[in-house]
């Protein structure tokens, strides 16, 4: 945690302290505490310092592993197992014990915390800005170290998805099409090869290195026209299929992201087409990433090759369903998906931001192409984190 940065942004709030009340899922939480607490519990910046207030139970880990300048636990407020009323008396006390009367609160914080606390006398604030998120966008040397080996792992994901999906057989090509299988249907050791089994491929791979993942997608053919339908059931030849693995690292808990599109067998010219165009617009739109640029300029970049190519965008038509339906990227860090935003009103780019570039085209007739690459933003332009091949062809 970059505390000069952090002291910069929340210099101009009317407020003693800034009060987390949160568990490890809040990514804000984590960066402020440093602490991987499953259950919630108060984070307190004030003067330049970390507060935490934590339970009996997770007392001697914080006191071990939080990024804090103290630690201290319900049992020092004379609290353990009191009801609601007698919980917010304890927060209240430990806020003025650190000479803090008002506290401003980011804009998803528990209502009924801050409600309880104006109760008893504490002047909370909402943070609509939510400045916690500026100040994570900017990543240290250390975070970026932590997002490149979390993507040295994904790199092994995605090797481990292609060289299943190239090694499949295609059923009434390869080897004869049973009555149970249609003819085009990819088939791994005689069983139709589905996206829960190439997905699974990937989970396996990443716990081998250390990351994790909720959910990932790998969709083909009209699954893959909706940028966020996961995938299910059995992959085809001939038809483009998006692999887009974003694992966290379970030591680290910093996040990466990255998508590659596959096809086996023979692409219609359409979807040819389409990914010619798609590494056109990533290019363009790594192109145009360097400090002082905005989010909106690479965003525009990208469209840009789709638009003179009489492709949709949400530029030209922002109703349409069709064509280039989402942003460029995205920030990443902690959260899969962070500031900055590089799309319409995107802000400007920082050395330090560590942003995905993702365009694509999708139409349910056609399918879906989408290509990204993960990269950090530097005093020169940027440096590509992503170490994968772009090819259509799965090898």
């Amino acid at each position: 945690m970059n505390r000069t940065r952090l002291d910069d942004h929340l210099a101009d709030l009317d407020a003693d302290g800034y009060l987390l009340d949160a568990s490890q899922e809040d990514a804000n939480q984590l960066y402020l505490s440093g602490f991987t607490g499953p259950d919630p519990f108060l984070t307190l910046y004030a003067d330049g310092e970390v507060h935490l207030l934590v339970s009996g139970l997770e007392y001697g880990r914080a006191q071990t592993e939080a990024t804090a300048d103290t630690v201290e636990r319900h049992a020092d407020y004379d609290y353990e197992y009191g009801g609601r009323e007698e919980r917010t008396d304890m927060y209240a006390a430990f806020l003025r014990d650190k000479g803090v009367e008002s506290v401003s609160m980011p804009p998803r914080g528990p209502v009924g915390t801050a409600d309880a606390l104006r109760e008893r006398g504490i002047d909370v604030a909402v943070d609509a800005d939510d400045r916690l998120q500026a100040v994570r966008a900017v990543k240290t040397d250390e975070e970026i170290d932590a997002i490149r080996d979390a993507q040295k792992a994904n790199e092994a994901a995605m090797r481990a998805a292609e060289e299943l999906i190239a090694g499949a057989d295609v059923a009434g090509e390869d080897v004869p099409a049973d009555g149970d299988v249609e003819r085009g249907v990819l088939l791994h050791e005689g069983e139709p090869l589905t996206s829960e089994r190439v997905t699974e491929e990937i989970e396996v791979t990443l716990l081998r290195h250390g990351c994790a993942l909720d959910e990932t997608i790998v969709a083909g053919g009209a699954q893959a026209a909706d940028p966020h339908d996961r995938g299910s059931g059995p992959l085809r030849a001939n038809e483009a299929i998006i692999v887009d693995i974003f694992p966290r690292s379970k030591a680290t808990k910093y996040n990466a992201d990255m998508t590659r599109t596959f096809c086996v067998g023979e692409p219609s010219e359409t979807l040819r087409e389409w990914y010619d165009l798609t590494e056109r617009a990533l290019e363009a739109a790594l192109d145009a990433v360097e400090p002082g640029a905005t989010g909106e300029e690479v965003h525009a970049a990208a469209c840009e090759v789709y638009e003179e190519a009489g492709e949709p965008t949400f530029r030209t038509d922002p109703e349409t369903e069709t064509g280039f339906i989402h942003s460029t990227g995205h920030g990443i860090g902690l959260d899969v998906h962070e500031s900055p935003r590089l799309a319409s009103g995107g802000e400007e780019l920082e050395p330090g931001h560590v942003i995905t570039v993702e365009p694509g085209l999708y139409d349910p007739a056609v399918g879906g192409v989408r290509i990204e690459d993960l990269v950090v933003v530097t005093e020169g332009g940027y440096e590509n984190l992503t170490d994968y091949p772009i090819r259509f062809a799965a090898e």
